[in-house]
């Protein structure tokens, strides 16, 4: 498989990494910390230096019970920071957004993928991501950030989430946009307990079958503090094992925080492989 982002093609033989790089004031992992435009820049060179393939951008805290950022905002924290690094940085630029106006604008800017928590489902982003014409990452979530781990529960949530899946897929496909455009995410800890993340893990194989590359985000989330006892800032060890581990699974990107301890886990996985 290929990922076609802008002038940059990712050969997904290798796995690649998308580096995490918030412009928020509440998420939680690194809220706060990049909200100045230097400060942004410096972390995503610090992150490509260390082996990240590209740059995830979001200017809205996705973590459990985040309120929605207006439009106007989003788009002040995330647009001019997006055409800083399109211009900068050598590597693709995605943007981590639900609102069609954002994907616009950050397509606009230099963005060469849409990152989507909610599969394209906001009234208007299915159109607007066609009309960008970059690939979609499409994710798997249950509920919203705001409510999403009051009570999440599936019967078969391998089975339930691929089917989402495909769905959300078909429907791409329908609006216009490239099949072989289309990232599967998931969606770690987005309206799943710790089992229904462990699960999701070890069927990876079966959401591989969809056909289409898989991304797969745990970077320092709850689910690695359940398993080490581990506060945020000292889950990297753990973040790594479970990126090398989806690799191993049938992954083919991962998303992470801790770029230089996860390329050097994937290194061994792919080794191993």
């Amino acid at each position: 498989m290929r990922l076609v982002l802008g002038a940059h093609a990712l050969d997904l033989a290798t796995p690649r990494i998308m580096g995490v790089l918030n412009i928020t004031p509440d998420s939680f992992s690194d809220g706060g910390r990049f909200l100045a435009p230097d400060a942004a820049l410096a972390e995503a060179r610090a992150l490509v230096a260390a082996g990240a393939d590209l740059i995830d951008v979001g200017g809205e805290s996705t973590r459990p019970g985040a309120a929605p950022v207006a439009i106007d905002e989003e788009l002040r924290r995330v647009v001019p920071i997006v055409a800083r690094l399109a211009a900068e940085l050598g590597v693709p630029v995605s943007i981590d957004t639900t609102k069609p106006e954002v994907m616009r604008a950050a397509v606009e800017a230099g963005a060469t993928l849409i990152n989507s928590i909610d599969a394209l489902r906001a009234p208007g982003a299915l159109a607007a991501a066609a009309a960008c014409g970059v690939p979609v990452c499409l994710m798997h979530m249950q509920g919203e950030p705001r409510t999403m781990q009051d009570d999440p529960r599936y019967g078969d949530v391998v089975g339930e989430v691929a089917a989402f899946l495909r769905e959300r897929v078909e429907a791409a496909v329908e609006a216009g946009i490239a099949a072989d455009a289309i990232v599967l995410d998931p969606g770690l800890g987005f309206g799943k307990t710790l089992e229904h993340n462990l699960e999701l893990l070890r069927g990876l194989p079966r959401l591989a079958e969809l056909g289409r590359p898989l991304l797969v985000g745990a970077s320092r989330k709850r689910l690695i503090g359940e398993l080490t006892g581990r506060p945020v800032e000292g889950r990297a060890v753990g973040s790594a094992v479970v990126a090398a581990f989806a690799v191993a699974r049938g992954a083919q990107l991962v998303r992470a925080h801790d770029v230089a301890a996860t390329r050097d886990a994937l290194g061994v996985a792919v080794a191993l492989r």
